[in-house]
């Protein structure tokens, strides 16, 4: 097949920022044209328009446009000219779009579309519990209409999303999210340094960062050592107004536990990388997922990960033996997990082979761009 993934960022030197959205649509797109598909990304948002070669992928950065009045109705329609003249120049069989903003809402795409759940903006404020514009909810709630079926990477996601858009007729299919497993290894992992604590990914409200601080303070009080290590990008903090989450973290935050924290900021994934095989430990409390990317990289890599107790890390993790499922909320319980394990090396060996077994084992992206690609074909099928 000829297949064309849209998307809002992927992890290119010269694309903008990307997070888990960027990495697992990277990740399917370069298993799929392993397995034998042409594969097209378009990514709009970008400082310019180019088309590069990202190891078989053909990929297409679409320049943002800046417009007087309707500006979210006009770039719209930019995309879908681009999109539409590949769709005929390179006969672009299917196209997926993701769900955030309801990008495809007024678009008319020459190709059959399927959305993939990674996460509307109604989805992170209903989890959240915080009030969305109406103006997101209709886009996001158009843009499905104009799709002929669904893909999501939990159960979780697809029973929330199908509760908030009152999806019931068109087929929402699960396909997990899954990592190309010879980029992730860590060949000696019982080198590490003891009681580093790392957390990566980006520093805002709704990863559970508010949470973390709290509860480090806690694993201080027993392990006086400890260190933290957060890395990844700093943004706006939605409750207060302030324009930077980690001046926010600071200011709530005792003097004698920021000696032992440490902001690296946004670094290159080789340096990510890097930090992982460090750490002892990786602790990802986030309050809203729809999976989790970082989630199964640090579990690839043979580190007992800490995560949240919500239903779409249940998919990802068996408490107490690849991982650990605990509420951020509750601060005493989960600094006590913490500190079991940075007492017990072994035990962190242990759950860090059996987090690897459960990656290789389900999360597989050439196994599961097999899955994707029949769910693509059935869709097809349907559409003629």
């Amino acid at each position: 097949m000829t297949l064309g993934l849209l998307t809002p960022e992927y992890p290119h030197v010269l694309c903008g920022a990307c997070g888990g959205i960027g990495s697992s649509v990277q990740n399917s797109a370069r298993a799929l044209v392993e397995q034998g598909h042409r594969v097209i990304v378009f990514v709009y948002g970008q400082t310019s328009t180019q088309i590069l070669d990202d190891q078989g992928v053909q990929l297409h950065l679409i320049q943002s446009k800046s417009y007087r009045f309707a500006g979210w109705y006009f770039y719209r329609k930019h995309i879908q000219q681009y999109v539409n003249a590949c769709v005929l120049t390179e006969k672009i069989q299917l196209l997926e779009a993701p769900d955030w903003t309801g990008i495809t809402a007024f678009m008319n795409l020459k190709a059959p579309l399927v959305i993939r759940f990674h996460g509307t903006d109604a989805y992170f404020c209903h989890l959240e519990g915080r009030r969305q514009k109406l103006k997101n909810f209709m886009l996001e709630k158009w843009a499905m209409r104009r799709a002929i079926g669904f893909s999501t990477p939990t159960n979780f996601a697809a029973e929330i999303t199908k509760y908030i858009f009152r999806i019931k007729k068109k087929p929402i299919v699960t396909i997990p999210n899954g990592i190309a497993l010879s980029q992730f290894t860590n060949p000696n992992p019982e080198e590490f340094e003891e009681g580093l604590i790392l957390y990566f990914g980006t520093l805002i409200r709704k990863k559970g960062v508010f949470e973390l601080l709290e509860i480090f303070n806690k694993v201080l009080q027993k392990h006086p050592t400890a260190r933290l290590l957060l890395v990844g990008a700093d943004a706006p903090d939605i409750q207060s107004g302030a324009d930077s989450t980690w001046s926010e973290l600071q200011k709530n935050t005792a003097p004698a536990v920021l000696k032992q924290i440490q902001y690296a900021g946004k670094v290159p994934y080789a340096q990510m990388q890097a930090h992982i095989l460090q750490a002892q430990l990786c602790v990802l409390p986030s309050l809203a997922e729809t999976q989790g990317m970082v989630t199964l990289e640090a579990m690839a890599m043979q580190k007992p990960v800490l995560t949240s107790n919500f239903g779409w890390s249940s998919e990802l993790i068996t408490h107490g033996q690849s991982g650990f499922l605990l509420n951020p909320k509750h601060h005493t319980e989960f600094a006590a997990c913490i500190c079991e394990l940075l007492a017990n090396p072994a035990r962190c060996l242990q759950i860090g082979l059996q987090a690897k077994t459960q990656v290789q084992l389900h999360f597989d992206s050439l196994k599961l761009a097999q899955q994707t690609a029949t769910f693509y074909a059935t869709q097809l099928k349907k559409s003629c």
